[in-house]
């Protein structure tokens, strides 16, 4: 970034090169902001886009957001400059019986979904903090609030994730400072098939939700400070039927949707619309 501060207030966005991400950083944009982006995926069309839609400035990294030296690139690029609005949206899954799993591959979604998320929060809130103003977008996923058969590292990361924004809104809540924690369901994104769950009734049959609409209800509940927001009227149904369930009900319907080879089956004990058979993982940020 140039030496001069911003003329318009400053927004981070984590995986903004496609998805829920991407459509954040553009109401970024369409409410003033300029960014500063990052992904593990190219962005040179996202940014080009974003700055067809008005942003001054717009600096992107690629970077590795699973490691601390990549999260460091993205803070050095800030250089100093003060941040807004942070939305940590970088995230991934991973599908496929635990047992069978690469651990290098269960230790790179845990490093995405929370210690890189972790990381990049705690730099940016502690100069928020201290400016006495800001606003934190963590985009969370009602698969936290699900024991994910055959999708475990992935519900269990979120559920990790969904609490701390949660605990962390409620530490900071007299400084100035507002977190608050988006939590999609299935959104129609790249994520199913980088989670390799394209073989399963959640990755191919299952209808999905818009990520432009699902970005508009995260960044509007930033936009007002508000604690949480679930998007859709699915996942709102969804939520309500894992609290009623007993989780290992909730566990076996999760199995339904994400047991590799369920593509395409018949399952005639499950109604579209049952709230817990649902998809309910969310996109690829």
């Amino acid at each position: 970034m140039d030496d001069r501060k911003a003329p318009r207030p400053l927004a981070v966005v984590t995986g903004a090169s496609s998805g829920i991400g991407y459509h954040l950083a553009l109401l970024a944009v369409q409410h003033g902001y300029d960014l500063v982006v990052a992904a593990d995926r190219p962005l040179q069309q996202a940014a080009a886009d974003f700055r067809a839609a008005g942003a001054e400035q717009v600096h992107a990294v690629q970077t590795e957001l699973a490691s601390k030296q990549g999260v460091d690139e993205l803070i050095d690029r800030l250089q100093g400059h003060e941040v807004d609005a942070l939305m940590a949206n970088a995230g991934h899954g991973l599908g496929g019986p635990f047992l069978e799993q690469g651990f290098e591959d269960i230790q790179h979604v845990i490093d995405t979904n929370v210690t890189g998320t972790l990381y990049l929060i705690q730099h940016v809130a502690r100069g928020m903090v201290a400016r006495g103003r800001g606003r934190i977008l963590v985009t969370g996923s009602i698969a936290g609030l699900q024991p994910g058969a055959f999708h475990a590292v992935y519900n269990g990361s979120k559920a990790f994730i969904d609490s701390f924004a949660q605990a962390l809104r409620n530490e900071i809540r007299d400084t100035g400072v507002t977190v608050s924690l988006l939590m999609p369901g299935a959104t129609d994104t790249e994520f199913f098939e980088r989670a390799h769950l394209q073989d399963t009734r959640l990755g191919a049959d299952m209808k999905k939700d818009d990520p432009a609409m699902v970005a508009r209800a995260g960044f509007d509940a930033m936009l007002k400070g508000e604690a949480d927001v679930v998007a859709g009227w699915k996942s709102k149904l969804q939520v309500i039927g894992s609290k009623v369930m007993p989780a290992q009900a909730v566990a076996q319907m999760h199995r339904k949707l994400a047991e590799p080879g369920s593509a395409h089956h018949n399952h005639p004990e499950r109604k579209d619309n049952d709230p817990v058979g649902a998809g309910h993982i969310k996109g690829k940020a």
